[in-house]
């Protein structure tokens, strides 16, 4: 709870610092607080997990919430340190980002801590109103703010779903406690209201639009191409974490008694997000558009821990959004620089960047093999677990398709690489800032890192 604590108050202090002109304070208090924070959660983190809901059953601070909170503090502290000298470029008034983001981080922590379905919503509404405001903060950037009243519509298009679908399994069971809810299921295994299941499917859609699933992703490339790099960055490594540890923790806890329902339906959807994803990232000349399509293909991989539900799914999800997030981040970081150099994201904008920026060139190398799964990257160990829990649940077929669009994410990845290495092009050397270099320098040495050896963390939840 402290850790709720502190990022829910530490944007209010930034918003009076901002009031009071102290700029070159906001970006080291805000640091600071993130630190506080992380340490809360870490302190938090127990060896035998015996953590009990508090507030009436609203919240559970467990091992699970501990990790997966501390996730997300660790990216956004990533992503507020590439945020040096980028919301002065758009504003002079910059204490309100930091704020935002704060306030989207505090929905967050809500999201993966949550133990009633009221809690659930809040927590989303909160994340998802700070992240509308932040895909529209270039006020005079038309593809700004047609990003952030896409964002807006189906957000609001996708809480109805989620709302509606939380109303009928609280008609149905008469809670919003999940304890109560599963207990409802196993009690009632041949009378379940249809209204239940109803209920079931709405969520679903809901929270597939939440994570940019397909057939409900065609809000994310739009909204990713036209939001902020940086912010492009937050909603698809901090929010896509929190929303699949909220789902999985809902279905883990709720939903596994009848799984025979609702895993039909996931499949589809994961089936049919690979696919989308993967191919038509193949034909994208932008590499902010490519990320974009790689984000949808990456949440059908995050879907293989629900369809196969087990005891590993929670380290599966979190192995892989950690991967993934660490991995984003250079991509969006090395973006950044490039696009401030050349003023495009096109593929074409990082030709020859080998010859006049090896670092940068070697650790966005670093990003793509491990977005790409290859061996030696923590990219690798995320789609191992993924694809492990499959096996032992005997998604044979699921786990053959997902290879295939493994395959075929290889090419588009490896563009950029082949841009880099092997296309000349005449460019001046990019001034990558010292904030960059550690930030870059990090997530490529913890991407090896945890490609070589991942039980240092495979195991925590």
């Amino acid at each position: 709870m402290s850790t709720l604590i502190i990022i829910s108050t530490l944007p209010i202090l930034l918003l009076y610092l901002g009031l009071y002109k102290a700029q070159k304070a906001l970006l080291p208090v805000t640091l600071i607080g993130l630190i506080a924070a992380l340490g809360c959660t870490v302190a938090s983190y127990t060896s035998n997990d015996t953590a009990t809901p508090i507030y009436s059953g609203m919240m559970l601070f467990n091992n699970f919430s501990a990790v997966f909170s501390g996730i997300t503090i660790i990216t956004t502290i990533l992503i507020i340190l590439l945020s040096r000298g980028y919301f002065e470029k758009i504003s002079n008034h910059i204490a309100e980002y930091y704020a935002i983001i704060l306030f989207a981080l505090a929905g967050v922590i809500v999201m993966v801590s949550f133990y009633n379905l009221v809690m659930l919503f809040i927590g989303i509404e909160i994340m998802s109103v700070s992240l509308y405001i932040l895909a529209g903060i270039k006020k005079t950037d038309f593809a700004s703010n047609e990003a952030a009243l896409k964002y807006f519509l189906m957000g609001a298009f996708s809480t109805g779903f989620l709302l509606f679908g939380i109303a009928l399994i609280y008609g149905s069971t008469g809670s919003f406690n999940l304890e109560t809810i599963r207990n409802w299921v196993v009690q009632n295994p041949h009378g379940i209201d249809p209204m239940f299941y109803a209920g079931i499917l709405l969520i679903v859609v809901g929270l597939c639009f939440k994570v940019g699933a397909a057939p409900f992703h065609f809000w994310t490339p739009d909204v990713y191409e036209g939001s902020p790099t940086l912010i492009t960055a937050f909603m698809s490594t901090v929010a896509k974490t929190a929303a699949f540890a909220a789902f999985l923790r809902l279905f883990s806890a709720c939903f596994a008694p009848v799984s025979d329902f609702w895993v039909p339906v996931l499949l589809v959807i994961t089936i049919i997000t690979l696919f989308i994803g993967n191919i038509t990232a193949l034909y994208q000349q932008s590499f902010k558009r490519m990320l974009a399509f790689s984000s949808i293909s990456h949440a059908g991989y995050l879907l293989f821990a629900i369809v196969a539900l087990g005891a590993s799914s929670a380290n599966s999800v979190f192995m892989y959004a950690t991967a993934y997030s660490i991995a984003s981040i250079i991509a969006f970081g090395a973006l950044i620089l490039v696009q401030q150099q050349s003023g495009s994201d096109n593929f074409d904008s990082f030709n020859g960047l080998a010859k006049k920026n090896p670092f940068l060139a070697v650790v966005l190398s670093i990003g793509m093999l491990s977005l790409a799964g290859i061996p030696l990257t923590a990219g690798f160990i995320g789609k191992f677990f993924m694809f492990s829990g499959a096996l032992l649940q005997f998604k044979l077929v699921l786990v053959l398709l997902a290879v295939v669009n493994a395959v075929i994410s290889i090419f588009y990845y490896f563009r950029v690489i082949i841009a880099m290495y092997f296309r000349d092009a005449e460019r001046a050397e990019l001034t990558v800032p010292v904030f960059y270099q550690l930030v870059l320098g990090f997530a490529a040495l913890v991407t090896i890192l945890i490609g070589i050896y991942p039980a240092f963390i495979s195991n925590l939840i």
